[in-house]
């Protein structure tokens, strides 16, 4: 079974952290929300507390397939400030491991760390300068190896079902989508 952590800062947008979490877990993946506060709760943008599964010192994510960054603001800029997660990132990037960001998360976070230094890369419309290195596609959702980007809350559903794909199957992908009904909007 696939395993991924989700980190959650205060100010995360809300749908792009709870759509994946959602459809990850339908398709059989193991997902653990982590805080990157000194609490157990964390305040989305929206004013939304979620109680994450573990700490941020309780994880060792070396063991898993994927970290995932939701975006939001000030959620990204949490995150990027968050030392531990920095060097989570850096770890798991090195080891040639999935990592996905959305929203502003790819241009704040990920950029700066030099993950997507010669990758393309989407984000939130008005980051996209933070790319410097990247290749800005403006799609929904972008794959570049092990790397995956989505450009906001309107993508969170593409989102989640390309993670599902990358980490269980396509068809494990198209059944839950199918069952969400996702699928008719896309007619």
């Amino acid at each position: 079974m696939a395993k991924v952590y989700v980190f959650l800062a205060d100010g995360f947008e809300d749908v792009e952290a709870l759509i994946p979490v959602d459809v990850l877990r339908r398709g059989g993946v193991d997902v653990i929300t982590v805080s990157t506060t000194e609490f157990p709760l964390v305040e989305s943008a929206h004013g939304v507390n979620i109680e994450a599964d573990i700490q941020f010192e309780q994880g060792d994510y070396s063991d898993a397939d994927l970290l995932m960054l939701p975006g939001g603001m000030p959620g990204a800029s949490n995150l990027f400030a968050h030392e531990g997660v920095r060097q989570a990132l850096k770890a798991h990037f090195e080891a040639g491991k999935k990592i996905s960001a959305i929203c502003a998360a790819p241009a704040v976070v990920l950029a700066p760390l030099g993950i997507l230094d010669g990758r393309k890369a989407t984000c939130y419309p008005g980051f996209e300068s933070e790319l410097k290195n990247a290749q800005y596609t403006g799609d929904l959702v972008t794959v570049d190896g092990n790397i995956i980007t989505a450009e906001g809350p309107a993508a969170a559903f593409p989102y989640a079902y390309e993670l599902l794909t990358q980490l269980v199957n396509k068809e494990t992908s198209d059944q839950i989508a199918e069952g969400m009904r996702f699928k008719h909007l896309m007619v």
